[in-house]
């Protein structure tokens, strides 16, 4: 049902049972997928493609031009997945040449009120930001992490997989998967580990990342003489195996 006052432009393509609430705009170069729910007063710009069975409450601006001062009208992208919920006055960036050219967000991510994603970054799937999450450009968020209300994410950091960070959390060098952060600026406080329970982790793998947490944040060890001893444990822990790909990828550095 698209809502009499709201202004679909010539061009955009809506699939079967799209919802459009009143006052709502969506441009010509949209994509939307069956099923999505769009609010009222949402505005939907710029080259975006969304997928099926999202639901996005009223006041969002999703895939205006990016906030970087080098973005010269080139034809960059916003997409975003499939069963998002996406909560109210939200702003997401589209991508910038400087860049992959796309911000993308993945699916099943639940996104509440103020949330910012800004030009190029890549959030994964499951995720949740809870309210005024800010991520600056190029953040790349992993799979099944939580941002904390009030997190700030500098740009460039990476947030691993199944991290969470308290409220108010500043993060200026990225997360390894598995470690809750807090504070300002961010500092590791431990394994994740009710998270990882409740996804199914075994208490075995539980215990083979905790003695990994240890070993890099307790040890007293360098960076690369911890690595060098997680080295040896994937063998018998294979279970740690995307903390170290994750260390090895790092371009910002750990938080310490």
């Amino acid at each position: 049902m698209i809502h009499q006052s709201a202004l679909v432009e010539r061009g955009a393509q809506l699939g079967c049972n799209v919802s459009v609430g009143a006052y709502s705009i969506i441009g010509e170069d949209v994509e939307i997928g069956d099923n999505t729910v769009i609010g009222p007063h949402v505005v939907i710009s710029g080259r975006t493609r969304i997928g099926r069975d999202n639901r996005i409450f009223q006041f969002n601006s999703l895939g205006e031009v990016p906030q970087d001062k080098k973005y010269d009208g080139e034809p960059t992208r916003l997409e975003i997945g499939d069963r998002n919920t996406i909560r109210e006055f939200c702003t997401f960036n589209l991508g910038t040449a400087q860049d992959v050219g796309i911000t993308r967000v993945g699916n099943d991510n639940w996104i509440m009120a103020y949330v910012h994603i800004a030009h190029d970054c890549q959030v994964g799937n499951h995720t949740v930001f809870a309210n005024n999450a800010q991520l600056a450009g190029h953040v790349h968020i992993d799979d099944w992490a939580i941002l904390g209300g009030y997190t700030g994410v500098h740009q460039f950091c990476r947030v691993g997989a199944h991290t969470m960070t308290a409220v108010g959390t500043v993060v200026l060098q990225d997360i390894p998967p598995f470690v809750m952060a807090a504070g300002n600026t961010a500092s590791p406080f431990g394994i994740n580990a009710e998270g990882l329970k409740r996804r199914g982790f075994s208490p075995e793998a539980l215990l083979a990342l905790k003695r990994a947490y240890r070993t890099l944040y307790k040890s007293g060890l360098m960076l690369d003489e911890a690595r060098a001893k997680l080295n040896e444990e994937v063998l018998v822990h294979p279970e740690i195996q995307p903390l170290l790909d994750f260390l090895a990828a790092s371009k910002r550095g750990i938080i310490r």
